[in-house]
């Protein structure tokens, strides 16, 4: 981890916001363990409902009621609804199920996570991903999924700096 901040500071600075459900700040925790993280970090924020991905991130009501929060739609959302809330460049969330959910179907704790790069203009690249953690603990599979999450957001550093 110690690594993004060299990328995050190369020309063009780059700035990160995060925006976690199922990880519940174990990605912030990785960033703060970064002397002088606050160079690059604007902070992060855990929404654990619906009503506060809605209303801190701008999260679709109609996009995510259907899917109990979990999709990779609303995973792009809450990364873009981080760049706005904190006025970052880049945005990387979480959202998934830390164990298995009979009541939906979903036999193994799976999360997507998502990586928002407002490129200025109004444009914005998305990158995405879906982790599954089947036979892992609630605790290991947050871990999993944080460490998933901190890896794309390095590797997609290291393509943006060409590298």
């Amino acid at each position: 981890m110690f690594e993004l901040k060299r990328l995050m500071l190369q020309e063009p600075r780059l700035t990160l916001a995060v925006a976690e459900s199922v990880t519940c700040g174990r990605i912030q925790v990785r960033i703060g363990l970064i002397a002088g993280a606050s160079s690059f970090f604007h902070g992060g924020i855990t929404t654990y409902n619906l009503e506060q991905k809605m209303r801190h991130l701008g999260v679709s009501k109609e996009t995510a009621e259907p899917v109990n929060s979990v999709s990779m739609e609303v995973a792009e959302q809450m990364a873009r609804g981080a760049c706005v809330f904190f006025g970052a460049k880049l945005g990387l969330a979480t959202t998934g199920f830390a164990e298995p959910d009979v009541k939906r179907a979903n036999p193994v704790p799976f999360a997507w996570w998502a990586l928002a790069h407002d490129l200025g203009d109004g444009r914005t690249a998305l990158q995405s991903g879906m982790v599954e953690c089947p036979g892992l603990s609630r605790a290991v599979a947050q871990e999993a999924i944080a460490t998933a999450a901190t890896r794309a957001l390095l590797q997609y550093l290291h393509q943006f700096r060409g590298r």
